[in-house]
């Protein structure tokens, strides 16, 4: 690869980002083109790696075989911050027709972490190029796994990517906000996405004589309806809480009544206390549904990421970073969403902010939701998500910000 620093930089990081938001079209389409999914981003990695390597200045690293460190240090002494972008696809079949769709079957970058990584390396390629107005270091965190739990977050925190960090952001492409938009929120922004399984054992036989089995089809379907009592009659209504079963599985054909049928789902919450409250909630209420039709069961529980929780002082002034590289139009109020991100791990180090971007454009039809088969983004996003990424930087890193 041939370097992408040119040998004149302009006075301002901020000044150079049309001109390399092209290539940074070019990565997130080849990155598109070639997914894989969590724990398994092997050549995804090889090519951030040598990406990076084309950039002077950036001190490349493996913190693991699927993950990408790069460390840039200003020409000033100053604070250490992190920047992080995911880049892991899901294990799903792209339905998009367009040049540029997944070239591996089964696997589809359908969350936005292609552009979360074109983006970053923009920012690294920019910095670089600059290097001499920034004090401290800055650290570009190519994360892997952050679709599967454990998640790779945690990962990186132990093999010491955080170490000495004062502040860490991130961003989120985000279909549901419009592309020129931006969404800052003040605590806690995404949930904790806990995980539930469960195997219902009840007693299979003849469809035609379900008096002589003990039913675990109809047994299941109660413990569907009465899981439901938890939100709406055991929480308190002000406490967000999700508590969804998304998978019911039993039988194999129409006359056998099974003998077993398995359920699992997930529970989102915010609140340390009711989240550690829920495994209790639920073990009593499947404990006594089974009980009451003569079935047994297993019950697993298993807590997932952390909530993602902006810093507050941080929130205000990347609001501020927004309105006066964008104009106060740009930024949006956003509610908290239920979903969860792994980016809470580094939160736990240092204080940082998630950002999303609004990527979606609903005359071009750009409105399906993330994780759907045809998602997709308004690639103007990654010029707005880099020129954000760029400012907050040189906010916490030059020397007159």
């Amino acid at each position: 690869m041939t370097t992408l620093l040119s040998p004149s930089p302009s006075p301002s990081p901020l000044a150079d980002v049309d001109a390399l938001l092209p290539q940074v079209v070019v990565w997130r389409r080849r990155l598109h083109r070639h997914p894989e999914v969590a724990f398994q981003e092997v050549e995804t990695a090889r090519f951030i790696d040598e990406t990076l390597r084309t950039i002077p200045g950036l001190h490349v690293s493996r913190p693991t075989r699927t993950s990408v460190l790069a460390a840039l240090d200003g020409a000033l002494p100053g604070p250490t911050i992190a920047v992080r972008a995911d880049i892991d696809a899901l294990p799903i079949r792209e339905e998009n027709d367009v040049a540029y769709r997944s070239q591996v079957d089964g696997a589809m970058h359908a969350c936005g972490h292609d552009g979360h990584t074109a983006i970053v390396l923009g920012l690294a390629t920019l910095l670089a190029r600059h290097r001499d107005r920034l004090r401290g270091t800055v650290r570009f965190v190519f994360q892997h796994a952050e679709e599967l739990s454990p998640g790779g977050a945690e990962e990186l925190v132990a093999q010491g990517v955080m170490e000495g960090v004062s502040q860490v952001i991130g961003l989120h492409l985000w279909s549901p906000l419009p592309v020129g938009t931006i969404g800052l929120i003040c605590g806690p922004a995404m949930a904790a996405p806990d995980t539930f399984e469960c195997t219902i054992i009840g007693q299979g036989g003849h469809a035609a004589a379900p008096h002589q089995t003990v039913d675990p089809i109809a047994i299941g379907a109660q413990v569907v309806t009465a899981l439901q009592q938890v939100v709406s009659r055991r929480v308190d209504p002000l406490d967000p809480v999700v508590l969804s079963v998304t998978q019911f599985i039993a039988g194999t054909t129409f006359n056998v009544i099974p003998s077993s049928a398995y359920l699992a789902g997930t529970v989102r919450t915010f609140d340390p206390a009711l989240r550690d409250s829920m495994p209790a909630q639920l073990e009593r209420i499947v404990a006594g549904v089974t009980s009451a039709f003569g079935a047994t069961y297993t019950l697993t529980y298993e807590r997932g990421y952390r909530p993602v929780v902006n810093d507050a002082a941080l929130t205000a002034r990347l609001e501020q970073v927004v309105t006066r590289t964008f104009g106060a139009d740009t930024l949006v109020p956003m509610r908290p969403t239920m979903g969860g991100e792994d980016f809470s791990a580094y939160q736990q180090k240092a204080p940082g902010v998630f950002a999303f971007v609004g990527a979606g454009n609903e005359a071009e039809g750009i409105t399906f939701p993330h994780h759907h088969p045809r998602f997709q983004i308004d690639e103007r996003s990654l010029g707005i998500g880099l020129r954000y990424l760029t400012a907050a930087s040189l906010e916490l890193l030059t020397s007159d910000g």
